[in-house]
């Protein structure tokens, strides 16, 4: 099989870390980190003049029609310099939902302006109960004159304090645990009965606790057919975990190189660490770790590609090596970098922060091999 990129693939990978290389250094990280919104307004609209936010979408909305393969080329650049700009949460989660749902006219009036950077979004999905069930919502909408009255948390929201607009799931019928009965609206963020509350996570990205109260949409608000939501949000769940598995990719590659570097420069009893055997068979260790991950995440995205039967499967199984390699990657990058690998001053410990959170965003290793063998051994 031909894992070649094409020429237009390779070019758009050449954009994203060549901006990143020279714009996106760890101290200029750390000041957007720091600041208010935890995001910079003036790289987001870089990345929508480089054409980056128009990647996944349809030609007929202005977008690129680019491929999953496409996506996981900017992630995984973006992941190496830890961008803290809301690509997932737009791009791949509020876009995604976007240009899956059928509503041509939501589409026709938001993707554009993804696509040249004036609107943010949200996916607001997960409650303080729900922990990695995308089904288990508690939240609900009612039917209100000619809308919608729609009540309840949703917490975690990635990029939900800088968002124009939420995609909002909410039952509008059945019982807590159901996969039917679930609907998705578009709401504004300044809509009447929204707050937001704004708080940063350890990894330097913001979210936000949302309520909803009695917050009023009309019907033309609602993404795809009421109640019918659940089979839309898996799949472009099932995208973003493989956008968040090629980000790991990113980190996992950069903890690699910048420990192989380390290891050549730091000197103990004389000579550098890096002519210890047992560090050499250490580094080897992360380094199969990385290269089996990479060869996974190739597999899923061609299954994807493909729409094989066996894809969901697939994509289970990469999130388990995810949070596997992972762990030992960037454990294995503290213990040889010692003490300092810890520290807020040095980059290692900020991968490292960064891949516990994409562990952890739609289900840990046990949730995604629970979710493996339901699928593969039913």
């Amino acid at each position: 099989m031909n894992f070649d990129f094409t020429e237009e693939q390779s070019m758009l990978r050449d954009s994203v870390a060549r901006y990143v290389q020279d714009n996106y250094d760890f101290e200029a990280r750390r000041a957007i980190a720091e600041s208010t919104e935890g995001m910079s307004r003036e790289h987001w609209q870089n990345f929508a003049e480089l054409g980056w936010l128009s990647v996944p979408f349809a030609e007929e909305h202005g977008g690129f029609g680019g491929s999953t393969v496409d996506t996981m080329l900017v992630m995984e650049e973006l992941g190496k310099g830890l961008v803290l700009e809301p690509y997932l949460a737009t791009v791949v989660l509020f876009g995604g939902l976007l240009q899956r749902s059928g509503n041509s006219a939501l589409q026709a009036e938001f993707i554009p302006k993804i696509i040249d950077g004036t609107c943010l979004g949200a996916f607001a999905y997960l409650e303080r109960q729900s922990r990695f069930e995308l089904n288990d919502v508690q939240s609900h909408a009612t039917a209100s004159g000619d809308g919608y009255s729609i009540s309840g948390e949703k917490v975690l929201v990635f990029n939900g304090a800088n968002a124009d607009h939420l995609i909002v799931s909410a039952r509008t019928a059945g019982e807590q645990f159901d996969q039917q009965g679930i609907s998705l609206f578009l709401v504004p963020i300044d809509a009447e009965g929204v707050t937001v509350t704004s708080y940063g996570m350890m990894d330097g990205q913001r979210v936000a606790n949302i309520s909803f109260d009695k917050v009023a949409v009309p019907s033309t608000s609602l993404l795809g057919l009421e109640g019918e939501a659940m089979a839309l949000i898996e799949a472009v769940v099932q995208h973003a975990n493989v956008a968040l598995a090629s980000e790991a990719i990113g980190i996992m590659g950069q903890l690699n190189a910048k420990t192989l570097d380390y290891a050549k420069t730091r000197k103990q009893f004389g000579v550098t660490i890096g002519s210890f055997q047992a560090l050499q068979h250490r580094m080897v260790d992360t380094f199969m770790a990385y290269e089996q991950s990479k060869s996974l995440l190739y597999r899923a995205v061609c299954e994807l590609e493909d729409q094989a039967d066996s894809a969901a499967a697939t994509v289970h199984a990469l999130m388990v090596m995810i949070d596997r390699s992972g762990k030992l990657i960037f454990s294995e990058a503290i213990q040889l970098h010692g003490g300092m690998g810890l520290t807020d001053e040095l980059d290692i410990g900020h991968y490292a922060k960064r891949l516990m959170m994409i562990n952890t965003t739609f289900g840990n290793g046990d949730f995604h091999q629970a979710a493996f063998n339901a699928l593969r051994y039913a």
